[in-house]
């Protein structure tokens, strides 16, 4: 039987929706795992873009898609996710947050806050209908607990006219297990968030 874990969740539920979108995008790059996953499910004409502030992770995400002759359909891009609407105008069909510090690296390099909010807000606008989005939150460092309780509140207050969230954690786990959120955009209104704080 295979072990349950966030990241394999969150593959595991995206799995049908990847296989038929076009516009996919990892919003954290980190080691090239999600952005490997998109690459190799999605349809051989689509288009994924992966995001990530620090060059060390987009070095690690290329060497990881040359591996597998991915290189062409994945458009790396080396700035904060908070600034996807200035890299991606058409609608987005899937997207994908595994937030936190890039594994094996400095800890003190994190995702942050304000730029995490701003990034699911923009994506959230963009979302095409029956478009996903996973978000795996970490809160067992001070940056990654406000972080999560932000995104947690920015779901919980979607228009459930819209959009369906999920949510799914381990409770029986000590030092604090990373949750993952799936939202499904269900209709066609338009979404339109406040700036964040």
């Amino acid at each position: 039987m295979q072990t349950f874990n966030a990241i394999k969740l969150a593959q595991q539920l995206l799995i049908d929706k990847v296989i038929m979108s076009k516009f996919l995008v990892d919003t954290t790059a980190g080691n090239g795992k999600d952005s490997l996953f998109l690459a190799q499910n999605s349809p051989i004409d689509a288009m994924v873009w992966s995001f990530d502030i620090q060059q060390t992770a987009i070095l690690k995400t290329k060497e990881l898609l040359s591996k597998y002759s991915l290189d062409d359909k994945v458009k790396l891009i080396t700035d904060s996710h908070a600034n996807i609407d200035q890299h991606i105008n058409g609608k987005i069909d899937v997207a994908m947050f595994n937030l936190g510090y890039l594994p094996n690296a400095q800890h003190k390099i994190t995702t942050q806050c304000q730029s995490t909010i701003t990034a699911l807000q923009k994506i959230l606008g963009l979302l095409s209908i029956e478009g996903v989005i996973s978000i795996i939150a970490y809160s067992g460092h001070q940056e990654g607990y406000l972080e999560s309780k932000a995104v947690e509140e920015l779901l919980t207050t979607l228009p459930s006219n819209i959009f369906t969230v999920g949510c799914w954690s381990m409770i029986n786990h000590n030092n604090n297990p990373p949750i993952l959120y799936i939202v499904e955009k269900m209709r066609g209104e338009a979404y339109e968030s406040a700036a964040p704080q």
